[in-house]
């Protein structure tokens, strides 16, 4: 019997309609649809919902013949390397959006040749830089990257501010001059990334157990 036609018999079994079936699961009818009549396969997460929900075992479910077995298995590792892939791409787009705009920032802060303004250095560095650290590192809690790592944030945070000079720009009336006041190391800036990062991270561990909590009571 394959996975499909034992999902629909465990279902019937249990009195759960379709509609009921997809609600507590968080999926569509369609899908559970799909699913019974072997038109796609469930991942691995879902399956393990449906064994407590249908009170079955994982082994009954998942135990079939060698060309189903091994067909559903090409399936899983394929899920599994999709989501995967698709989880490091967003690792990739998101970490290498914050360094693009800190190496641009970098790149005018240093040229202090008359390229910087007041205005500008109010948007990069107290707009741009802070929001896309506060929302990488809501992001990287919120989806566990990196496991316990993803505390290293703050050390990367912290030295990346650091090495945002204090630069401003004051033009002089009288005498029809511009001049630039230029810091480095940029300490001031660094506590506030190091704030910023510890912030972030704390919003997106919160994030993460609520949801972990909504799947519990689900």
């Amino acid at each position: 019997m394959e996975i499909g036609s034992k999902l629909k018999k465990a279902r019937n079994e249990n009195g759960i309609t379709q509609e009921h079936a997809a609600e507590l699961l968080g999926v569509s009818r369609q899908t559970i649809s799909n699913w019974e009549n072997n038109k796609s396969y469930p991942d691995i997460i879902s399956v393990i919902k449906m064994s407590d929900l249908y009170a079955v075992s994982l082994d009954h479910l998942l135990k079939e013949d060698n060309t189903m077995k091994h067909t559903y298995q090409e399936f899983l590792e394929e899920s599994t390397n999709t989501v995967n892939a698709k989880r490091n791409l967003s690792k990739i787009i998101m970490i290498s959006t914050y360094f693009v705009a800190w190496i641009v920032s970098m790149i005018l802060f240093w040229n202090v040749t008359g390229v910087m303004t007041n205005e500008l250095d109010l948007i990069l560095r107290w707009i741009i830089l802070p929001v896309l650290l506060f929302v990488v590192t809501v992001i990287v809690a919120k989806n566990d990257y990196f496991g316990k790592r993803k505390w290293f944030c703050i050390a990367g945070a912290a030295l990346s501010f650091l090495t945002v000079p204090y630069t401003q720009f004051t033009f002089i009336h009288e005498t029809e001059t511009a001049s630039f006041t230029f810091k480095f190391p940029n300490f001031t800036y660094m506590i506030v990334g190091i704030l910023i990062s510890i912030c972030g991270l704390g919003i997106g561990v919160l994030w993460n157990k609520t949801l972990a909590k909504k799947e519990n009571i689900k």
